[in-house]
């Protein structure tokens, strides 16, 4: 088995996402690239099947997330076209993308597919849009449907009814405190649990969360969602203890059914470790809670 699903495995993980991205420039711009020779092999259809054989020989399921890259890290909750002829132009690329990774995901028979990533504005702006794609999804591909939508969106986003799971990416705002404990991250759970779990009974849905986790870092729960380079000190037992409280808040409710931690990199021995900031548990202690909480639930 490759070292790469092993690591998975050691984790007791049962699902990963694999997420091709396509670029734009800029949130107002139309044009959406995804160029298969210019790709990291793992976004690219050959990678995305090679992967997704050998994780299936580990007897671990993925779901296929094509994302959007905006140049220099802008949130891509923020696209928003400035005319109809622009959002014609990027509709009509983002439809292509979309749909390419749904008839791959069809031919692999690969189990769970997400339409969308943090797309709020876009969702807000063109609804009819996203009606006709999730019906031309539909069209191509059987297995189950989520859209990966933002902590802020999920309660608006009005596609529910039509897809298979309600999609969170999890980076709710919980504390201001600079070393959090785990009782303070259980209780500031309470008011987003009642939220998303009225949600999931109102919609009899099911819910995942697309995204979830923390950097290890002071004040990690302020602005979970923060990605830039900042140099806050390095809190290894912070992050522990926000995952332990988000998986021991959910992960025994009958309306849900898990999460995809962010992040997991095939480097596996340089990822992470113990002067690592960033929100990958590996090498950190992070990745011994998560052996035990995924092995309990």
């Amino acid at each position: 088995m490759p070292k790469h699903v092993q690591s998975v495995e050691a984790v007791n993980a049962n699902w990963v996402a694999l997420m091709p991205f396509a670029m734009m420039r800029s949130t107002a711009s139309p044009g959406l690239n995804y160029t298969p020779e210019r790709q990291w092999y793992g976004e690219t259809e050959a990678g995305i099947q090679q992967y997704f054989e050998q994780l299936q020989k580990g007897n671990i399921q993925v779901m296929l997330k094509p994302q959007i890259w905006v140049r220099d890290g802008a949130f891509t909750g923020r696209i928003k076209m400035n005319s109809p002829k622009d959002w014609k132009l990027f509709e009509s690329q983002y439809s292509a993308f979309i749909l390419r990774f749904a008839r791959l995901a069809q031919q692999l028979d690969i189990p769970l597919f997400c339409i969308g990533t943090e797309l709020k504005a876009f969702v807000r702006a063109r609804p009819e849009f996203w009606k006709g794609l999730i019906e031309d999804i539909r069209a191509v591909y059987s297995g189950k449907l989520t859209y990966a939508a933002n902590w802020d969106e999920y309660e608006e986003t009005f596609f529910w009814d039509a897809l298979d799971f309600i999609g969170i990416d999890a980076y709710f705002p919980l504390s201001e405190e600079r070393d959090p404990s785990y009782l303070s991250f259980i209780q500031a759970w309470q008011p987003h649990f009642n939220k998303i779990q009225g949600l999931a009974l109102s919609c009899e849905k099911q819910v995942v969360f697309t995204e979830y986790g923390y950097r290890s870092v002071d004040y990690l729960g302020a602005k979970p969602w923060l990605v830039d380079k900042n140099k806050e000190a390095v809190n290894l037992a912070a992050q522990s203890r926000a995952i332990r409280a988000i998986v021991d808040t959910f992960w025994s409710e009958e309306w849900f059914q898990g999460g995809f931690i962010w992040k997991w990199f095939m480097f596996l021995d340089t990822a992470g470790g113990s002067e690592n900031n960033r929100f990958t548990p590996q090498n950190k202690p992070a990745a011994q809670t998560l052996e035990g909480l995924y092995e309990k639930y």
